[in-house]
């Protein structure tokens, strides 16, 4: 489903080369989790598949069911189904959770010529899909992500996963700032949406988030490349081990 090829880029600003050929395929119904060390690229990567302006693709490819992501802007590419939660959700005074979620589900049906939804459709639906994940309505009727707690955040994105059905969901350090209870929550979610046709990329530090949200295979990143793949035994490896094995082997 996702295909990254030898993906090199650096900081536009600084020239400063940050992946340094990442190879990686997320086939549909999977979870590949990527773990790796502070300045590792993993951020960087998410941030490349997900458009943000300010990095440079200096050589290799992405596809998304083959079309190349890179001839394709980044509400073009949430259409063909890629998602982004963030690492640190951002907070929108005056739009409501509600508004939001009807907004971009909306955006969604017009891209792809299909009907929009109506108020009432809507409202069922997205109730229904809050109660699946034990979100409150009130949290629906807030003002996007303001004043929410960091759990209240993460689980929100998983609601809006959950709304807007992308194929390939990428969560960039979702477990950080979560104390264990709301980690426990978040994964419980992103469980609940795991199917055949749904692949997830999670990018994390520390093994901890694993333990709920069990992946299909582990990279471990250093120094912009992936380093080492194996199974959920990786993660446990690395953790009883750290990075510096890793980070001598790269070096």
């Amino acid at each position: 489903m996702l295909k990254i090829s030898d993906l090199h880029v650096s900081l536009e600003e600084e020239q400063k080369p940050i992946l340094k050929g990442v190879d990686l395929e997320l086939p549909a119904g999977q979870v590949h989790a990527v773990m790796g060390p502070n300045g590792s690229g993993k951020s960087t990567l998410s941030y490349v598949l997900a458009g943000r302006d300010g990095y440079d693709v200096t050589a290799g490819s992405v596809t998304l069911d083959g079309d190349d992501i890179f001839e394709l802007d980044p509400d073009e590419r949430a259409v063909n189904g890629l998602f982004l939660a963030f690492q640190y959700p951002v907070e929108i005074p005056g739009v409501t959770n509600m508004t939001f979620l009807r907004t971009a589900m909306n955006a969604l049906c017009k891209a792809r010529g299909e009907d929009e939804v109506s108020a009432a459709d809507f409202l069922r639906m997205v109730r229904s899909r809050a109660r699946e994940l034990e979100i409150g309505s009130d949290l629906l009727k807030r003002p996007l992500n303001t004043g929410f707690s960091g759990g209240e955040k993460k689980r929100n994105e998983i609601l809006q996963m959950a709304v807007l059905r992308p194929r390939v969901c990428i969560l960039d350090e979702t477990d950080s700032g979560l104390d264990i209870d709301a980690m426990k929550l978040v994964a419980a979610g992103v469980n609940r949406l795991r199917n055949p046709t749904r692949s997830f990329l999670v990018i994390t530090h520390y093994q901890r988030l694993l333990d709920y949200i069990e992946p299909d295979v582990v990279h471990v990143m250093a120094d912009g490349r992936i380093v080492e793949t194996g199974g959920p035994e990786l993660a446990l490896r690395v953790e009883k081990t750290g990075y510096s094995r890793l980070l001598k082997k790269v070096a």
